[in-house]
């Protein structure tokens, strides 16, 4: 035999079994009702329906319980009151002078009333509460096993006089109960005076019609909620099936599919929407080939001028640089015009760089050549080709970093491109103050934030900061020489890798950037590491503080040549640290 444990642990397990069936049943329930229009029309509408039928039903059988009920109580009362209009002939017309006799006669009238009804019924006579006599005289029954269906408050109230009834239940032989009434009336019996004639009266007849009657109502109500159920699946199915084609046809037009059209049957509403739908796709259809065929062009052409402006930049460039190399023979106004010569060249080749490289971006010919890196080596590298900019702009640059490495595939070229990117863009809109460069990773991606407290952005600012040639302010120079592309390539090269970059901004507390990439080809990110809003502002350096760096953790780059420097070094801080003094580096 199971012990109690082993019970309670199988009485456990079921219950969670029946638990988990009822959570799938539900939440495929819930499912079903919140995609498809068609199981709500016609959940909706059997609800109604089912609802209405029980409320007619139940008001029905209500009332028709009451009027069966009402009209055979008062065809009861009026047949009582005439039996015992005749039982009281009978002893008013009796010459019994003795209680033998008038037991007899008790046990004659009860016999004769019980027969002389209309329906099934059995008769009592008893002697009135309060009445005594010399002659003593027992009750009379015809059944005198239901002498207890008459009750004391019954016999009390047909004492004081008129004709009173009480509602019972009847015990039958096979030991089920039906209803009845019990009528009764006072008649004076000779001899021994006052006596209590009762009628008890079986309802069976009544309970039968009102059963048949129920049942009946029951039936044609369930016939029709199937009959309302069937009518409105097929309404729905009628007006839902064009919705759900339409769906799918536009679902299939959204995909690329631009020949996809409904088919039209009929004159009716549906017709005229699939005319109307079909009509719209051609005229969309179109029109995308237009934009299409006008953005290759574009494409073609943007191509082909940055290619065709490259022989004469490369010509400029090289009489440039002459130029340039001899500017300190040059009066000032001469020496000034090579430098800015020099300036703009450098900036419309970097112009033209970008275009081309926009214009791989939109042929779809771009390719990532991934490999297998420290995410924080890359960060560093681009950290120290933007700090002589940071030192020129007054900014202050610190990186923090965890102690692991990093590794993810990545391109290191595309992906120090968009530091680079984010850190001029940082720099440039910092007004003097502090850089902050956050990695952070985790089982699935590796992410990198860049973060200023200069002039900020609103949030809708934030939504176009990608977009090409974009400005929060047309009329703010871009001071540091920028093609206006830099943040469009940087979000491409991130969708390039699989991964994100997003942008989050307020008027007067700076912006933040984070890119987000994946460790390996494939993974689809669901977070990010690090988060995008900041929670505290950035510490901003004292001027004239130490740096509080562990310069022995400070990591060092190799300069060009492949030695290790050792007179500068990026101003970084380590985890755990803060920002250093750039003025003891410089």
């Amino acid at each position: 035999m199971p012990s109690l444990s082993a019970l309670a642990v199988r009485a456990g397990r079921t219950w969670r079994l029946v638990r988990a069936r009822a959570l799938r049943r539900l939440r495929g329930w819930r499912h079903a009702w919140r995609s498809s229009l068609q199981v709500r029309v016609i959940t909706t509408t059997m609800a109604v329906g089912l609802a209405a039928l029980l409320a007619v039903g139940a008001y029905v059988g209500e009332r028709t319980q009451q009027g069966l009920f009402q009209g055979r109580v008062e065809q009861l009362l009026e047949e009582s009151a005439r039996s015992t209009r005749q039982a009281q002939e009978t002893f008013s017309s009796s010459t019994a002078t003795t209680g033998v006799e008038v037991r007899h006669l008790l046990e004659d009238v009860a016999k004769a009333q019980q027969s002389g009804g209309a329906g099934e019924r059995e008769v009592f006579l008893l002697r009135a509460p309060g009445q005594t006599s010399s002659v003593s005289v027992a009750s009379a029954a015809s059944d005198s096993s239901l002498l207890g269906l008459v009750s004391s408050d019954l016999a009390t109230a047909t004492g004081a006089g008129g004709q009173r009834w009480q509602s019972v239940e009847w015990p039958t032989a096979d030991g089920r109960t039906v209803p009845a009434v019990v009528v009764g009336q006072n008649v004076d019996v000779p001899v021994v005076g006052t006596y209590q004639l009762f009628f008890l009266y079986s309802l069976q007849a009544e309970q039968d019609r009102l059963d048949f009657l129920q049942r009946t109502l029951a039936l044609a109500g369930a016939v029709l909620v199937v009959l309302l159920g069937t009518m409105t699946w097929i309404v729905t199915r009628q007006a839902v099936r064009p919705v759900r084609n339409a769906a799918l046809v536009a679902e299939r037009f959204a995909d690329g599919h631009l020949s996809e059209r409904m088919p039209v049957k009929g004159e009716d509403e549906m017709a005229t929407l699939a005319r109307s739908f079909n009509e719209m796709a051609e005229s969309l259809q179109v029109q995308i080939r237009q934009l299409e065929e006008l953005s290759t062009v574009q494409r073609r052409f943007v191509s082909d001028v940055s290619h065709e402006l490259r022989t004469p930049l490369t010509t400029i460039r090289m009489a440039g640089e002459v130029i340039h190399a001899s500017r300190l023979d040059f009066d000032p106004a001469v020496k000034r015009s090579a430098e800015l010569l020099q300036t703009q060249l450098d900036r419309f080749e970097d112009l033209l760089a970008d275009l081309l490289e926009i214009s791989r971006f939109d042929a779809g010919a771009a390719v990532l050549d991934a490999e297998s890196r420290d995410v924080r080596d890359v960060v560093l590298a681009a950290t120290e080709h933007e700090s002589a900019l940071a030192d020129r702009r007054g900014s202050w640059l610190s990186v923090s970093m965890p102690e692991q490495p990093c590794v993810a595939d990545i391109d290191p070229r595309r992906v120090e491109r968009v530091l680079r990117n984010l850190l001029v863009n940082a720099i440039e809109h910092a007004e003097g103050s502090a850089v902050v460069v956050t990695v952070g990773a985790d089982a699935q991606a590796v992410a990198v934030s860049v973060r200023d407290q200069g002039v900020g952005m609103t949030a809708a600012e934030a939504e176009h900061v990608f977009d090409r040639f974009w400005r929060a302010d047309p009329a703010r120079a871009r001071t540091t020489g920028g093609t206006g592309l830099g943040l469009a390539i940087s979000l491409e090269d991130a969708h390039l890798h699989g991964g994100w970059l997003d942008a989050w901004g307020r008027p007067g507390r700076g912006a933040v950037f984070r890119l987000t990439l994946p460790r390996r080809a494939g993974i689809r990110l669901e977070r990010s590491p690090l988060p995008l809003e900041p929670d505290e502002p950035v510490e901003q350096p004292t001027v004239g503080e130490r740096p509080r760096t562990d310069p022995a953790r400070l990591p060092v780059l190799p300069d060009e040549g492949g030695r290790p420097r050792t007179g500068e070094m990026p101003v970084v801080s380590v985890p755990g640290a803060r920002l250093a003094d750039r003025q003891e580096h410089r």
